[in-house]
């Protein structure tokens, strides 16, 4: 560039020797006019070139963030593209390798337990500012059947997890069903927001989708990881706070309701029922402060009231669920999604992220036996999560990650529908171990290996909240498990 500017002014200058009248000391003024004009261009081309990459630095530092927008708006656009629903299928086809060691020393396994999990996704847009989406699935082990209950304990079709256990049917079940408005502005405010009520997306949440390979659902799976019935409230702060990225979303959920069925004896269908477990209700927020497409901040609130357990007799436990008091969980997640800029082709396309997450416990007064995880005191317990994704350096297209975690002895998470055959390992209270490696075959086919590990502290990991006895240092106990595994390998096919 500086070449052809000097270029030019040099044959400005001969042109006006050879043609013009203009005498030596003429010439030699110009040309000391033409060297300091030169310079003044030199240096604004200098600044320009500055400012140029500073640019091409930001706009490669959003680049992914880009990116999603846009594969957001063109999905938004292809759902409002003619009157009608848009259909969208992924069906799964696993065997599961499953190990179990019993405090005692017993060894229990499944060699091969096969499964199909169909979601079936329907969505449409009437237009820019409503869309309309549902998900129906199926999931069965090969063979299974409960008829008569024969292979039931009765909590397969809980409805925190009914589209998460293997069912002894082949029945499609309702996963997600919701309305979502978006608008632009709030209150004349240059905020975007978003309003959502109906079956919400709350399970394989942040975090947890790396290893399902899967875009991210609402919630944070470090805490929160279960189907839910609700709603959502979204507002983008990016243009009112010097923070980028920033926005904050409110939830709310019913997960147990206590409306008495339909053909009550005394004929008062869908009333409260005095005698049952109270509606438990859950409130909560997430937070990013900061999210610039490459490194972002993420932080978690929730609460929920009237939890259950099994009821508690004065011997034993019963089938039925009691309250057994409210709950209150925190968390904070940094996430790097790239690692560095243009260090190297691996780092560009590594997710790194670290998370910390809290519980607390607010039991009622212990009557009857109501204890909340074996005390009428509050209890805190507290979990780390630590996870990286990679480039495999086997193929160019597949990718291998490892995660760990650590849950205390009084850590209870609400991660039931965690898509674990042994357990959700979020729950722990212990130490797991993951690795996964994730390969794509074709345009629709896709293939995946898993190995999960969790070694238990304390017993209780994967209970509900109410216990008469306090979780115990797991020694040689019978019944109850010490090491669980898990060796599982899938074939996908998502058009």
């Amino acid at each position: 560039m500086k070449k052809v500017i000097i270029t030019l002014l040099a044959i400005t200058t001969l042109s006006t020797y050879s043609f013009g009248d203009t005498n030596n000391d003429d010439i030699a003024s110009q040309l000391e006019i033409l060297k300091k004009q030169i310079k003044i261009l030199e240096a604004k081309l200098k600044t320009n070139t500055k400012t140029i990459k500073k640019i091409n630095k930001i706009a490669k530092k959003n680049k992914k963030k880009i990116k999603k927008v846009a594969k957001k708006a063109n999905k938004a656009k292809s759902l409002a593209n003619g009157d009608n629903l848009k259909f969208n299928a992924d069906f799964r086809t696993s065997v599961d390798k499953i190990k179990y060691k019993m405090a005692d020393g017993k060894k229990i396994n499944n060699d091969a337990l096969f499964t199909n999990r169909l979601w079936i996704d329907m969505a449409y847009a009437p237009s820019d500012t409503i869309s309309f989406y549902s998900r129906l699935s199926y999931l069965k082990a090969y063979g299974a059947e409960t008829q008569n209950n024969q292979r039931s304990n009765g909590n397969q079709s809980f409805d925190w997890i009914t589209n998460e256990n293997a069912q002894g049917d082949n029945n499609l079940r309702v996963k997600q069903a919701y309305w979502l408005y978006r608008n632009d502005t709030f209150f004349g405010k240059d905020v975007s927001w978003t309003a959502s009520i109906g079956r919400r997306p709350s399970t394989d949440g942040l975090l947890i989708n790396n290893r399902e390979n899967q875009e991210r659902q609402s919630a944070l799976a470090h805490t929160v990881n279960v189907e839910f019935d609700g709603a959502s409230f979204r507002w983008n702060l990016d243009k009112v706070t010097p923070m980028e990225g920033s926005w904050f979303k409110l939830c709310m959920g019913r997960g147990i309701t206590n409306a008495t069925p339909r053909f009550a004896q005394n004929g008062a269908d869908y009333s409260n029922d005095s005698t049952q477990h109270d509606d438990s209700n859950m409130l909560g927020f997430i937070y990013v402060p900061y999210d610039n497409g490459q490194y972002s901040v993420h932080t978690n609130w929730a609460f929920a009231n009237n939890l259950i357990g099994a009821d508690y007799n004065g011997s034993s436990y019963t089938n039925e669920f009691k309250d057994y008091g409210d709950m209150s969980w925190a968390t904070i997640v940094f996430k790097a999604d790239g690692i560095g800029n243009e260090i190297s082709d691996r780092l560009d396309n590594t997710k790194f992220f670290v998370s910390y997450a809290m519980s607390k416990t607010k039991p009622n007064d212990g009557v009857n036996g109501t204890y909340m995880l074996g005390s009428k005191d509050k209890k805190t317990g507290h979990s780390y999560w630590i996870g990286v994704e990679t480039p495999c350096f086997l193929s160019e297209d597949g990718k291998i990650g490892v995660e760990w975690n650590k849950g205390s002895k009084y850590w209870r998470s609400m991660t039931y529908g965690e898509d674990t055959i042994i357990g959700s390992k979020i729950a722990a209270r212990g130490t797991a171990w993951e690795v996964y490696y994730h390969k794509p075959l074709t345009k629709a086919l896709s293939a995946s290996v898993r190995y999960t590990k969790i070694d238990y502290d304390y017993t209780g990991s994967n209970g509900f909240f109410g216990s008469r006895s306090a979780p115990q240092t797991i020694t040689n106990q019978a019944n109850v498990v010490k090491e669980a595994s898990d060796i599982r390998a899938y074939i996908r096919y998502r058009y």
